[in-house]
């Protein structure tokens, strides 16, 4: 079933919005996927709507895939994530990286990171 925003009570809220180092995180781990979702002539139809809702429960990070709509594909993906309670990790070319995490912590699959690795943890090195 898909819940909208208009859908979710006043103890329930989205997904606080993901700073740089999140995005980039998730990013990196998107990278591997193929395009989960296709959006065609049709658009945000309600069948894409259910794929993809079905698609985060499932995997939590999915790539979608532009055929058509190409010039729109920012405004569309802000719709999807909107009326999904998603973040838009970003839009590369033609493919868009959504992300919603699941609402049960054991069924998690992703950990976002908190707070940006430190530097020296970055290069691996002892920071000289």
């Amino acid at each position: 079933m898909i819940r909208f925003a208009a859908d979710f009570g006043p103890g329930e809220v989205r997904m606080d919005e993901l700073e740089g180092f999140q995005r980039r995180h998730l990013r990196s781990l998107a990278h591997p996927l193929r395009p989960v979702v296709m959006i065609g002539k049709e658009g945000l139809s309600d069948a894409v709507l259910a794929k993809t809702d079905q698609e985060l429960l499932a995997h939590e990070l999915i790539k979608v895939r532009f055929g058509d709509w190409k010039d729109e594909k920012r405004a569309l993906m802000a719709q999807l994530a909107e009326k999904l309670l998603a973040e838009v990790v970003g839009v590369v070319g033609h493919v868009g990286i959504l992300f919603r995490q699941n609402r049960e912590p054991k069924r998690r699959q992703i950990r976002v990171p908190s707070r940006p690795r430190s530097p020296a943890a970055k290069s691996g090195g002892s920071g000289r």
